[in-house]
């Protein structure tokens, strides 16, 4: 029975061999390369970043660049940054088997017993090679023991020794021990550099493939070299010895770059059937909606760089074909559409991550932003905006009086009057509309009798719903008016209280004055009144106590009288304001339809009154 010889996956037959080997890290290879040339290697080194980007590999390649004795029969030349890799040292340091260089893993070496126990053998020198080495993966899962254990030692360390430290996570590594090395922050790899190398790899391993297997390869890897290798194994498993980009989708269960382009299409153009028949045909496929919903967001990001920048370099970390497709998409769209479109859907992405139905959740988001109202052509309003100007500029109209004032929507909000001309105008807001349609035409019988009494009526505007009767208002109770004395004194009091407690003055606008005289202060509350117990505590009437006697020369006693009869029959100064301000309202409506100016605004840009607020004071 033959025994099959033990597979080496990609991830390890390729990994780098020497500094110039390192993919996407050239700052790393450089500054260590210029360190070992120049003889200004540190005695610890802190490799972090995200897992797969090199981290464990530099630190093999440091150990052999500072151990490499030369090819065999060859004197040392001592550190060098193009380790020979046929030494014994080399050869060993690859392999894992050296026994001065020492892999530690952070996980299950972490406790103080084990640092005292390293401590006790970093005296003796090297059984062979030049340097001691120890590297220590994951070194964040040192206990907090283990590391005041290291912190004399990693300060001052033989001569013999260096340490190489790699962690993912780097926040958890305590500043003690971060001002004790050299840190190198590796990057994550840019897709194209990614592609490259399994083109390389792929070229070497004889296997055929297109571009857009590459492609989703490097982009499913999102910077990691080594997810890159673990995928290619896992495709080259299924597809053999020829790789296609269907296929590679397929078995990564991932949308390919033309599925997701026609998508991202369809939902710029607004065709939402196009958009559900896609999404439909990936669900049946068996591919993973939260993940095709990822890499769409991603693609709308890059059409609006490729649409912001005219030149968007590695902006768009694309291949050439994918970024021909986003330009050519970007071209034919506007900006603040797809600025819209990308804020859409990354809102709604975590509806889609998070939804026990993640298919449907999806598709309703793709159903909702393709059919998103359309932006008004910035044309077409200014051509209404000159259409009201030379209305505006031709010669003066009719007087006002003379044409029926237009009738105004039952739903609109207008305050107080706005006269042609006045030192501090109103604001006037005024909403665009679409047409209505049409109403049926109904002929009125011919013995219906015509309204007889009152003034004639405005004509409607076409399509517009007939006005409702206005029920007439409940039947107030009669107010005897206070006395201009009372009102003006009250007034002036309150706004002494005003600048100590503007709140205080508040609520006692709502109290009816009895009598107000230096003397003497009387308020009167109505039954239930919610400002009483507001404006009658001690401290209260102590601050319209002291703002009497700053008006009257004297303080003046202060009684309340509270659930009062008397309080229902007069009134207060909150009731005359809003008495005024309605009185006020009323006239600002009917000048407001009136204007010249906003008649010409409704009638011209299809627009209705939305808001007429006067200027304060």
């Amino acid at each position: 029975m033959a025994i099959a010889m033990s597979y080496v996956v990609l991830a390890r037959k390729w990994r780098p061999m020497r500094f110039e080997d390192l993919v996407g890290q050239d700052h790393v290879a450089r500054t260590l390369g210029n360190a070992i040339a120049a003889g200004r290697v540190a005695h610890a080194f802190l490799f972090t970043g995200v897992r797969g980007v090199g981290k464990t590999t530099s630190a093999r390649i440091l150990a052999k660049a500072l151990n490499c004795i030369g090819e065999p029969g060859s004197p040392s030349a001592g550190p060098t940054v193009t380790p020979c890799l046929k030494c014994s040292a080399c050869r060993e340091i690859t392999a894992g088997t050296d026994v001065d260089v020492r892999e530690i893993d952070g996980a299950s070496y972490n406790g103080v017993d084990e640092v005292r126990k390293l401590q006790d053998s970093l005296p003796y020198r090297p059984a062979r090679d030049r340097f001691k080495i120890f590297i220590v993966d994951e070194v964040h899962m040192l206990s907090q023991s283990a590391w005041n254990a290291f912190l004399k030692t990693l300060e001052e360390p033989p001569p013999h020794v260096k340490f190489i430290f790699a962690t993912t996570e780097v926040h958890k590594v305590p500043v003690t021990i971060l001002s004790r090395v050299q840190r190198f922050d590796f990057k994550l790899i840019p897709t194209q550099l990614i592609a490259e190398r399994l083109r390389y790899v792929l070229g070497e391993e004889r296997i055929e493939s297109d571009s857009r297997a590459v492609s989703i390869l490097a982009r499913e890897a999102s910077g990691s070299m080594r997810d890159a290798m673990s995928l290619l194994d896992q495709v080259i498993a299924w597809g053999g010895s020829n790789l296609s980009g269907e296929d590679v989708a397929r078995v990564l269960g991932v949308a390919s770059h033309q599925v997701l382009h026609d998508m991202a299409s369809a939902l710029v153009t607004g065709e939402a059937a196009r958009c559900l028949e896609i999404t439909g045909q990936l669900a049946n496929q068996g591919y993973d909606m939260p993940h095709v919903a990822r890499d769409l967001l991603l693609l709308l990001r890059d059409i609006v760089v490729a649409k912001v920048c005219a030149d968007p370099g590695d902006l768009l970390d694309l291949a050439d074909e994918e970024r021909r497709d986003v330009q050519a998409l970007a071209v034919r769209s506007q900006t603040d559409d797809l600025v819209r479109l990308h804020q859409g859907f990354s809102q709604g992405f975590d509806d889609v991550i998070k939804s026990p139905q993640p298919r449907a959740a999806l598709e309703m988001l793709l159903v909702r932003l393709a059919r998103r109202p359309p932006l008004v052509p910035i044309d077409d309003l200014l051509g209404r905006l000159s259409a009201l100007e030379r209305r505006l500029s031709a010669p003066a109209r009719a007087p006002a009086a003379a044409r029926p004032p237009p009738a105004a929507p039952k739903s609109e909000l207008v305050t107080p009057e706005f006269p042609e001309r006045r030192a501090r105008p109103e604001s006037v807001r005024l909403e665009l509309v679409p047409p209505p349609l049409p109403a049926p035409v109904v002929a009125a019988p011919p013995s219906a009798p015509a309204p007889s009494g009152g003034a004639p009526r405005s004509p409607a505007v076409a399509g517009a719903p007939a006005p409702q009767p206005v029920p007439p208002p409940a039947a107030a109770v009669p107010r005897t008016p206070l006395p201009e004395r009372v009102v003006s004194e009250f007034r002036a009091i309150l706004d002494r209280v005003r600048e100590a407690r503007p709140e205080l003055a508040a609520f006692l606008e709502h109290a009816a004055p009895l009598e107000l005289s230096p003397e003497q202060i009387m308020l009167a509350w109505e039954p239930k009144s919610m400002f009483a117990t507001q404006a009658s505590d001690k401290e209260s009437l102590a601050v319209l106590g002291r703002a009497a006697q700053a008006h009257f020369g004297q303080t003046p006693r202060i009684t309340c009288e509270f659930d009062s009869e008397r309080a229902r029959t007069l009134q207060t100064l909150a009731m005359l304001d809003t008495a005024a301000r309605d009185q006020k309202t009323r006239a600002a409506i009917q000048n407001a339809r009136q204007h010249p100016r906003i008649a010409d605004a409704v009638e011209i840009l299809g627009a209705r009154l939305k808001d007429v607020k006067l200027a304060e004071g």
